[in-house]
Parts: C-alpha cells; structure tokens; sequence
C-alpha cells in the first residue's frame, strides 16, 4: 500500500489486475482498489492462513521453519506483485507472464523442500483422513511430495522460460493427485495386512 500511496500521482486511474496467460491484461480495476483494495485482500487472507496455524490442535508439530514460511509467504508475494502491477500500470515493460510462473514455480520448490520436514497437523501438509491417522503414512506421502513438487517447481520454471505455460495445470493437477494416490495405496496396502 504505501509504495501504491507513493506512485500514487503517476498511476493510472484504471489499472491492469488481472493478465491471461500471454501476459495481456484482461481485466482493470480503479486505482484505488488496486493501491489499497488488493494488498487489504492478501492482508486477509495471510491473517485466516495464520490463524488456521495458530488455532490448530497439533501446532506443537509445525517446526518453527515451516511456521516462518506460512508468516512470509503471502506478505513477499504480495509485495512483489503489487510493485510489479504498480510498474506495469506506469508503462513499463513488463514480463508479468513469466513473473507469475517464476513465482508458482519458486513457491513449488520452497513447499517441496519443506513438505518432508512437516509432521501430522490439520492445517499444513496433504491432510488426507489416511495421513491424519497413520504417522508412516503422512511421512512416506510428504517425502515423495516433497521430491515432486520440487520436480514440478522446476518444470514449472522451465516452462515459463520455454514459453510453455500450458504445463503449469498439469503441474497443479499431479502435485494433488499423485501423492493422494499414493497415500490411498499405502493405506490399503496397510489395512489389507491387518
């Protein structure tokens, strides 16, 4: 907000808060909404993810790093695409399409990295009713997350350099369903034993 309130009389009265895949921007909000309104919108939403944290009965689990990555994660991204979105609003040229692919592929990777180190809690990690209930089984799923959504990071990076954003959905789509299908087997595999 106070870098919006500074550039405040070179900006626009309309600016571009929404850009499709190439980069154009296809929708544009007041100036006002996009200075104050959007970084409110993240302020919220950063306060309900800390909050999720903090109320959850097993935070004694979430390590204080994982914890720091919940803290930061919302202010630096918003912080970045607010500047960015301020920069494009004052003419300047801009790759917003391969900023916002660098971003979801750098989040990937740093949640990748930390997915392993998180142990059984409600409000971070793949909270499946499997996971929840069998600490090997929430331990194998987060460590092969982890290795994928590091790996996903990286194509997903690569893609944006490639210009080939069409990989960012399955990127998103594989990162949910191969660790829940995964889990799901090891939950059988274990049942079926008994």
């Amino acid at each position: 907000i106070i870098i919006g309130l500074i550039l405040w009389p070179q900006l626009p009265e309309e600016i571009a808060t929404h850009f499709n895949a190439s980069g154009v921007p296809d929708d544009y909000s007041p100036k006002i909404f996009a200075v104050v309104g959007l970084p409110l919108l993240l302020l919220f939403a950063h306060w309900l993810a800390v909050a999720a944290v903090i109320a959850d009965p097993k935070k004694n689990n979430i390590s204080p790093k994982v914890f720091g990555v919940i803290i930061w994660i919302i202010p630096i991204l918003s912080l970045v695409m607010c500047s960015v979105t301020y920069l494009y609003g004052l003419g300047m040229d801009i790759k917003i399409e391969i900023i916002c692919v660098l971003l979801l592929g750098v989040s990937f990777i740093l949640f990748g990295n930390y997915l392993p180190k998180c142990q059984q809690n409600y409000s971070i990690g793949i909270k499946l009713p499997w996971t929840l209930e069998d600490e090997e089984n929430w331990n194998k799923t987060h460590r092969l997350g982890g290795y994928l959504w590091t790996l996903l990071g990286l194509s997903i990076i690569l893609g944006g350099f490639l210009n080939c954003s069409w990989i960012i959905l399955p990127a998103i789509i594989s990162g949910c369903i191969i660790p829940t299908i995964y889990s799901y087997t090891l939950y059988i595999s274990k049942k079926n034993k008994k």
